[in-house]
C-alpha cells in the first residue's frame, strides 16, 4: 500500500513487555482524509532538514522499560486486549530466542512448565489451609460445651474415640470429655448444669465473634464477607488493591476460624474460595510471567475459585464447573485443564489432612438403600419451588438489610453490631438441639438415613401398639406401622420448624457482617430442615395410605419406600440454587458432597425449578445483588440488553457539555499536558492530529502519561515545561534553540476500539463483555466525536432499568 502520509520505518513489536499493541508491518493511509497540515513527507520518508544537525537528540523513553509503565491504578479496570498482547510478545520473544541457544531453550521450557507448577503449588497451600480451618473450627466449635481431660486440643468426637467406655449408642458420651458445668461447679445433672453450660456457650461464642470482628477492621478490612462478589468483579478486569493480598490472607484465615466457631448463621465454604485466591495472588508473585501480566493473574485467580469450592467441599470437578459457571469472566480451555489440576491436587491434600476424620474427601457422605420413585419428582419439585421463594425473599431482605446498614448510623458500628447478633444468635440457638449444633453437623443428620442403631431423635418410631423404638428397623417385623411418627420424632419436628425460622432470619441479618461469612452451608441448612419436614410427611402419609391407589405400586407392606434423607439433600440443593442460581455445578457439587450419584434427576429438577421460580422474581443472585450495592463496574454476561438506543446516546461528551479533552500528536508542551492532567480526572486521553483537524490517532493512559513526564524531567536533560510533547514518529523541525522533545510514541495505543455514532447500543455493550474493553472512542468518517468508557454503560444501563445512575461507584 501506497503511504505517502507516514515514515516507513514502521514501529517495531517486542522491543519492550510494557508496549501497548504490536502494529508492525501494518500502514494506513490517511492522505485522502487528513488535509494538508504544516509539515512535508518525500517518498514516503521524513525529510532529513527537519531535524537540525545541531540539535539534541530526541529520547525514547521506552528504549529502556520505565518502572511503572502498564501497570494500573488502584479501582481501575484493566486492559484485555493490551495484556494480551503483551503476553503474545513475550511467548513469541521467547519462541524466537529458544531456537538460537540451548539456555534459551531451556528457559522457554520452564516457562511452559511454569503455570503447571503454580498450579501445584497453589493446590498444596489452598488444601493444606483448608484442612487446617476444619480442624481449628471443628475443635473450637466443641470447645463452647466442653474440654476434653486427655488433652485440650481434642475435640468432641475424637476425645471419646479413645474411651474404652464409649458405647456406640451413646458414642458422644464419655467421662474423658467434662462440660464446662461439670468442670466449674462439679455439677453433672440439674438445673444448675443447664444454666452454667447456657452461660459458657454464649460467653465464647461472643469472645470469637469479638474477636474475629477486631482482627478484621483492626488489620485487613478486606478480609470480611463471603469476598465471591468481589472475586467476580476482580476477574472481570477490575483492580482492588489488597483484597488478594497476604494480611488478608492471614486474617481472613484466621477470623474464619472464629466467626465459624462463634455459632453465627454462616459458613466456611465462600471464604474458602477468597482464600484460595489470596494463595494464587501471593503465589503468582514468585512468577514474572504472571507478576507483571493481569490477564495471565486472572486466568490463574479462576483456576483458584475452583480450589476453593474443591477444598471446602471435597468436589473438584464441581468446583471447576463452579468457577466456569458462576465466577470466571474469562476462561480458556487452558485454564479449563489447569483448573481441574489444580482442584485435584488441593482434594488430594485435603485428603491426606483427613481433617473430618472419616477417611473421606466429601463432607456429607450419604447411603440410602431404597430407591427414589417417578412420582416422587412432584415433592421434589414442590421443594424446588420452595428454594426459588427462598432465594428471592433472602436476597431482597439481606440487600435492604445491607442497604439499611450502610445508609444509616448502623454501618459505624460494625463491632457493635456483630456483638449484638452474636448475642442473640447464642441467646435463641442454645435451647433447641438443632440451632445449637453447628451447621455442617445439622446438615449432616438431616441427610442420615436411619440405621438400626441411630439414636437420634429423627429416627425415633413406635410400633402399631404404641411403644416407643429407637430405631426405625428394630420393629420392622410389624410391617410398615413401624414406622409412625413417635413421641420424640414429633418433638424434633417441632424443634426443627422453629429451628428453620431461626436460621432464614440470622441468615439473613449475618451475611453482609464485618466478619467473614459463607453463604452455602446456610442456604442448604434452611433447605435441608424444609425436606426433612416434607420428607417425614411424605414418609406418615405413604404409611396410612399404602393400599391407596398412589401408593400401592411401590409401598409395599415391610419395606421402607420414602428416604427423608433423600427430601433433605433435594432441599439443600434446591435452596441453594435459589440464592446463587447455580445449575450444573450445583448438581455436580451435591452429588460429589453426598456421594449420591443414582440421585441426579431429583436434583436436577429442584435446582431447574429453583432457577426458574427465583428468575420469575428477580434476575440476580446474591453476589450479582452485592455486587450492585457495592457499586462495582461489572458487566453481567447473563443480562440481556434489550434496548434501542445508539452510541451517540451514551457517549461523552453530550450536546451542551464541554469539549472531549484531548492530547495533539506534535503540538503542546509539557506544560500543557501536565496542566491537562491536573485539572481532570480522566484514566486516558485519546491523541488526535490537532484540534482543527481532529482525526483519531491513537489513546494513551493517564497513569503511562504521568511516569513518563516524571520519568524525562528527571533524565533527560534539558527538558522543561515548554519542551513539547510529540506522539509522532517523525521528527518536527525545530529550531536550535529550542528545548529537546519528549518523544512518547511507544506509550500510545494505536489501534483503540472504535464505533460509529450509529452503533447500536447492544452490540457495543457486546464488545464490552466479550474483549474486556474498558474504553471505546466513537468516530465518525475518521473524526473523533467523544468516548464510551465501561462506566457509561453501567450507568446507562441502570437508567434503563429505573435504577440510580449514581450507584456506580468505581470507575
Amino acid at each position: 500500500m501506497d503511504n505517502g502520509g507516514f515514515c516507513d520505518d514502521n514501529y517495531q513489536s517486542g522491543s519492550s513487555d510494557d508496549e501497548l499493541v504490536d502494529i508492525s508491518d501494518v500502514t494506513v493511509d490517511f492522505s485522502e482524509d487528513v488535509p494538508p497540515l504544516d509539515r512535508d513527507y518525500s517518498a514516503g520518508r521524513c525529510k532529513a532538514e527537519w531535524r537540525p544537525n545541531n540539535s539534541p537528540k530526541l529520547l525514547d523513553l521506552l528504549d529502556d522499560t520505565v518502572p511503572g509503565i502498564g501497570t494500573y491504578e488502584d479501582f481501575n479496570t484493566i486492559d484485555w486486549v493490551r495484556e494480551k498482547s503483551k503476553d503474545r510478545d513475550r511467548h513469541r520473544e521467547i519462541t524466537n530466542k529458544s531456537k538460537q541457544s540451548t539456555v534459551a531453550l531451556l528457559f522457554s521450557i520452564s516457562d511452559a512448565f511454569s503455570g503447571w507448577l503454580l498450579m501445584l503449588l497453589i493446590g498444596l497451600m489452598s488444601g493444606a489451609l483448608a484442612g487446617g480451618i476444619d480442624i481449628a473450627a471443628h475443635w473450637m466449635t466443641d470447645l463452647k460445651e466442653g474440654v476434653c481431660l486427655n488433652g485440650f486440643w481434642f475435640n468432641h468426637e475424637h476425645c471419646c474415640w479413645a474411651s474404652n467406655e464409649t458405647t456406640f449408642q451413646e458414642r458422644d458420651k464419655c467421662p474423658q470429655w467434662k462440660s464446662w458445668a461439670e468442670l466449674m461447679v462439679g455439677v453433672s445433672e440439674g438445673p444448675g448444669l443447664y444454666v452454667v453450660n447456657y452461660f459458657m456457650y454464649m460467653c465464647w461464642a461472643l469472645l470469637f465473634a469479638f474477636l474475629a470482628v477486631i482482627l478484621v477492621r483492626a488489620f485487613a478490612p478486606y478480609a470480611c464477607g463471603s469476598g465471591i462478589p468481589e472475586i467476580k468483579t476482580i476477574l472481570s478486569g477490575f483492580i482492588i488493591r489488597g483484597y488478594l493480598g497476604k494480611w488478608t490472607l492471614i486474617i481472613k484465615t484466621i477470623t474464619l476460624v472464629l466467626a465459624v466457631s462463634s455459632g453465627l448463621s454462616l459458613g466456611k465454604e465462600g471464604p474458602l474460595v477468597h482464600v484460595a485466591c489470596c494463595c494464587a495472588n501471593v503465589l503468582c508473585h514468585f512468577f514474572t510471567k504472571y507478576r507483571r501480566n493481569e490477564a495471565k493473574r486472572r486466568e490463574v485467580l479462576s483456576a483458584a475459585s475452583a480450589v476453593g469450592v474443591s477444598v471446602a467441599f471435597g468436589a473438584p470437578i464441581g468446583g471447576v464447573l463452579f468457577s466456569l459457571e458462576e465466577v470466571s469472566y474469562y476462561f480458556p480451555l487452558k485454564t479449563l485443564w489447569r483448573s481441574f489440576f489444580a482442584a485435584l491436587v488441593a482434594a488430594f491434600t485435603l485428603r491426606s489432612i483427613n481433617p473430618f476424620g472419616n477417611s473421606r474427601l466429601v463432607l456429607f457422605y450419604v447411603e440410602f438403600h431404597t430407591p427414589w420413585h417417578l412420582l416422587e419428582l412432584i415433592p421434589f419439585v414442590l421443594l424446588g419451588i420452595f428454594g426459588g421463594l427462598w432465594g428471592a425473599f433472602f436476597i431482597r431482605a439481606n440487600i435492604a438489610w445491607c442497604r439499611l446498614r450502610k445508609n444509616t448510623c448502623l454501618g459505624h458500628y460494625p463491632v457493635l453490631e456483630v456483638v449484638v447478633v452474636t448475642l442473640l444468635t447464642a441467646f435463641l440457638a442454645f435451647p433447641i438441639e438443632y440451632t445449637r449444633m453447628s451447621s455442617s453437623e445439622l446438615i449432616s443428620e438431616l441427610f442420615n438415613d436411619c440405621g438400626l442403631l441411630d439414636s437420634s431423635k429423627l429416627c425415633c418410631y413406635t410400633s402399631n401398639s404404641g411403644s416407643a423404638s429407637g430405631s426405625v428397623n428394630a420393629t420392622a417385623a410389624n410391617g410398615l406401622g413401624a414406622r409412625l411418627v413417635g413421641p420424640d420424632l414429633y418433638t424434633a419436628m417441632w424443634q426443627l420448624a422453629l429451628a428453620l425460622l431461626l436460621k432464614m432470619i440470622f441468615t439473613v441479618v449475618t451475611f453482609g457482617m464485618k466478619v467473614p461469612s459463607g453463604l452455602f452451608i446456610p442456604s442448604m441448612a434452611v433447605g435441608a430442615i424444609a425436606g426433612r419436614l416434607l420428607g417425614v410427611c411424605m414418609e406418615q402419609l405413604a404409611i396410612r395410605h399404602h393400599e391407596g391407589d398412589i401408593f400401592r405400586g411401590w409401598c409395599s407392606p415391610g419395606a421402607d419406600c420414602i428416604t427423608p434423607g433423600l427430601y433433605a439433600m433435594v432441599g439443600a440443593a434446591a435452596c441453594l440454587g435459589g440464592v446463587t442460581r447455580m445449575t450444573v455445578s450445583l448438581v455436580v457439587i451435591m452429588f460429589e458432597l453426598t456421594g449420591g450419584l443414582e440421585y441426579i434427576v431429583p436434583l436436577m429438577a429442584a435446582a431447574m425449578t429453583s432457577k426458574w421460580v427465583a428468575d420469575a422474581l428477580g434476575r440476580e443472585s446474591i453476589y450479582e445483588a452485592h455486587i450492585r450495592l457495592n457499586g462495582y463496574p461489572f458487566l453481567e454476561a447473563k443480562e440481556e440488553f434489550r434496548h434501542k438506543t445508539l452510541a451517540t446516546d451514551v457517549m461523552q461528551p453530550r450536546r451542551g457539555d464541554p469539549l472531549l479533552s484531548v492530547l495533539t500528536e506534535s503540538r503542546m508542551t509539557v506544560e500543557e499536558v501536565e496542566r491537562l492532567i491536573a485539572d481532570t480526572t480522566y484514566s486516558g486521553f485519546p491523541v488526535v492530529i490537532s484540534q482543527q483537524s481532529p482525526r483519531l490517532v491513537g489513546f494513551v493512559l493517564r497513569r503511562d502519561l504521568v511516569i513518563s513526564l516524571e520519568n524525562a524531567r528527571r533524565n533527560q536533560e534539558g527538558v522543561v515545561s515548554m519542551s513539547p510533547i510529540l506522539f509522532t514518529e517523525c521528527d518536527p523541525p525545530m529550531s536550535p534553540s529550542a528545548p529537546p522533545a519528549v518523544k512518547l510514541r511507544s506509550i500510545l495505543d494505536l489501534s483503540p476500539f472504535t464505533v460509529t455514532v450509529h452503533t447500536p447500543m447492544e452490540i457495543v455493550v457486546d464488545i464490552f463483555r466479550k474483549l474486556g474493553l474498558r474504553q471505546c472512542l466513537v468516530i465518525q468518517n475518521g473524526r473523533l466525536l467523544g468516548i464510551i468508557t465501561k462506566k457509561d454503560i453501567l450507568k446507562h444501563m441502570a437508567q434503563m432499568a429505573n435504577r440510580d445512575p449514581d450507584s456506580i461507584l468505581f470507575n
